[in-house]
């Protein structure tokens, strides 16, 4: 069985990806035994010092890719919207992950200015990067954005009639949001985890197949390092439990 084939199957059931943005928090999820990774491309991109959206993250991203297919689990790359608006150039950055042994990619529609992109030009990217193999996740950010919300079936239709093997939808988090858009498409509907928004245990049953944490776990994580760094100024003993011991991260590197 393929990657890419074992990483379809995991959509099977519900599957929660966790994102990761370096070598060392991939390896800690797949060793907790999360059964895929995904990566962020805000973590990616603010790890090496550029913009995520800004398509400045390209060899980045790619090369992390590069590192993380060397892990025991299926690996998803956050592609952002292709890193440029050329089909062929996006068709080229797919097999490049391909060859790399990359799973799957995210691919999205909002652009780098704000607003979307032309239904009928990103269905034709999504195309492109289906050409790889590739499980493709297309994103639409009608939610996230807050824009032509009342269009998002609509889109994610077409995406799907251009060979998307999957549907992302952030933003969305209410029953009555995520269930049209379940009964709308005929392959898995991945949503973001919303911190006090996101009912984790009803997903299921509405037919989600899918939940990334998108740059959650990264923001989790500076927020962490912040907050035991003040704890080291002000003197008093940072929170240990959770901290990884300097062997247990030595151990995470084959």
């Amino acid at each position: 069985m393929t990657v890419v084939e074992r990483f379809r199957r995991l959509h099977d059931e519900f599957l929660l990806l966790p994102n990761a943005w370096d070598f060392a928090s991939a390896a800690a999820l797949a060793r907790e035994g999360f059964p895929a990774v995904g990566t962020t491309s805000l973590g990616v991109a603010a790890a090496a010092g550029v913009k995520d959206g800004a398509r400045a993250a390209r060899s980045q991203t790619v090369a992390l890719a590069g590192l993380l297919t060397g892990l025991p689990v299926p690996v998803s790359v956050d592609v952002e919207g292709g890193f440029g608006d050329d089909a062929g150039a996006v068709r080229e950055l797919g097999a490049e992950l391909a060859a790399l042994g990359v799973a799957g990619v995210n691919i999205e529609d909002g652009l780098p200015g704000g607003g979307l992109r032309e239904v009928a030009h990103q269905a034709r990217l999504v195309a492109a990067m289906r050409a790889s193999g590739l499980f493709v996740n297309a994103r639409t950010d009608t939610y996230w954005l807050d824009v032509e919300r009342k269009d998002t079936a609509d889109r994610l239709r077409a995406y799907v009639d251009a060979g998307a093997d999957g549907v992302f939808v952030p933003g969305l988090a209410a029953a009555r949001d995520i269930a049209p858009i379940v009964a709308a498409v005929p392959v898995p509907l991945n949503v973001l985890f919303l911190p006090g928004r996101t009912n984790v245990q009803a997903l299921p049953g509405l037919g989600v197949r899918r939940m990334s944490t998108g740059s959650f776990l990264f923001r989790a994580a500076l927020g962490a390092a912040v907050a035991a760094v003040r704890a080291v100024r002000g003197n008093s003993a940072p929170l240990t439990d959770d901290i990884p011991t300097y062997q247990q991260v030595q151990d995470l590197v084959p």
